[in-house]
């Protein structure tokens, strides 16, 4: 198998991916009506499930092509029972997306803001959920990913789970990476995408969660054809088929990751993400760097650090040097601060981020950055 250059992925996904991933793409053409497929697409749909150490009598997952956002789009519009509301739980851009979609579908909704750089505050999230008995879906994301911030989902679907309203939980960025419990954290929906913890390709997104609830969506309005999760669930388990056409090349690509996944272990690839976070992190101050979310809060996948107070940094001009040496950086999400992140994701390790900061460190000192960088405030 000849070797594919690598490049470094410092962003939030797509990840870097080994070549045995890459090359599983490259298999005999198939229709993906034949039996021997949907049998592939079955294995797939219970190691997503217990991935997230779900019991496949209670849960179930539904996959989708697509990215991430499909996701969030699908569990939204699929699972709001009639005449009751969405909460969104808001403290980023990526739950901010899952108010957006409310709005597109026109869905009666709470938008429930928190600062950026804060976790909700459980006594407003219980008070809004006592107040407002017509709530039926309340949203979050796990690790907002715009900043690297940890929400508690624990906690809150345990306040959702007394209210009795159904909690779904984006969990995106951190499926596969940060170990995941789906009945001890209280979630009944999650999701993800291919290429992020998984370290596979983009083009395949899933959502793992409860059969019961699920079947019970059935009766719930209908939203949208394309995105409905009933519809998708009621294919897969008649024909063991998607309802449309899968992305055939990625679900080879992630079978071979899910195999690399259980080959590696949850705890060791944790354990791995984590060194790498450990050395962005070392690396950042190391150089001055202030980050938006402190360390306590940090979900140990995202690094947000704020652009420094110097007339010569330019992210263009670093991420450019960093590129043309194999290493990509991140701008950040956060309309009111100027960021960059720097993420743990991929089939990477520490010494990759020993490599980058040699490469980051001479990009600054190339473009006349004052090391170790300022800041007025």
């Amino acid at each position: 198998m000849e070797k594919v250059k690598r490049n470094v992925l410092l962003n939030p996904g797509p990840s870097t991916t080994t070549d045995t991933v890459k090359y599983a793409q490259v298999v005999p053409d198939i229709c993906p009506r034949e039996k021997e497929f949907a049998g592939l697409m079955k294995g797939i749909r219970e190691d997503l499930v217990k991935i997230v150490h779900g019991d496949l009598e209670k849960y179930t997952s539904v996959l989708f092509c697509g990215s991430g956002t499909i996701n969030i789009d699908v569990c939204i519009n699929s699972l709001l029972p009639a005449d009751k509301k969405v909460l969104v739980i808001n403290n980023g851009a990526y739950s901010t997306r899952a108010v957006e979609i409310c709005k597109f579908y026109g869905l009666p909704h709470i938008d429930l803001k928190f600062p950026v750089d804060q976790r909700p505050d459980l006594d407003i999230v219980e008070k809004t959920l006592k107040e407002n008995p017509d709530i039926g879906l309340v949203h979050i994301t796990h690790n907002e990913t715009g900043t690297g911030l940890l929400n508690p989902i624990r906690e809150i679907g345990a306040l959702v789970h007394k209210y009795n309203a159904i909690f779904t939980v984006d969990t995106t960025s951190t499926y596969a990476m940060r170990p995941i419990n789906i009945e001890e954290d209280n979630i009944d929906f999650c999701m993800a995408s291919a290429q992020k913890g998984l370290m596979s390709f983009t083009g395949l997104s899933f959502v793992i969660g409860n059969r019961a609830i699920l079947e019970a969506s059935k009766d719930f309005p209908k939203r949208s054809y394309y995105c409905n999760l009933y519809l998708q669930y009621e294919c897969f388990e008649q024909t063991g088929e998607m309802h449309f056409t899968p992305p055939v090349q990625t679900i080879y690509a992630t079978i071979q990751a899910i195999k690399e996944y259980w080959a590696e272990g949850e705890e060791a690839k944790w354990a791995r993400h984590t060194r790498v976070f450990n050395a962005i992190n070392n690396g950042l101050d190391e150089l001055g760097f202030k980050q938006v979310i402190k360390p306590e809060w940090r979900a140990g996948l995202v690094s947000s650090a704020i652009y420094p107070d110097d007339p010569n940094w330019s992210f263009e001009k670093v991420h450019d040097y960093c590129y043309e040496r194999g290493f990509t950086i991140y701008p950040g999400k956060i309309s009111t601060t100027n960021t960059f992140r720097l993420c743990s994701l991929g089939a990477i390790d520490e010494d990759d981020i020993k490599d980058f900061f040699v490469v980051f460190k001479e990009a600054l000192v190339s473009t006349g950055v004052q090391i170790p960088v300022n800041y007025k405030n």
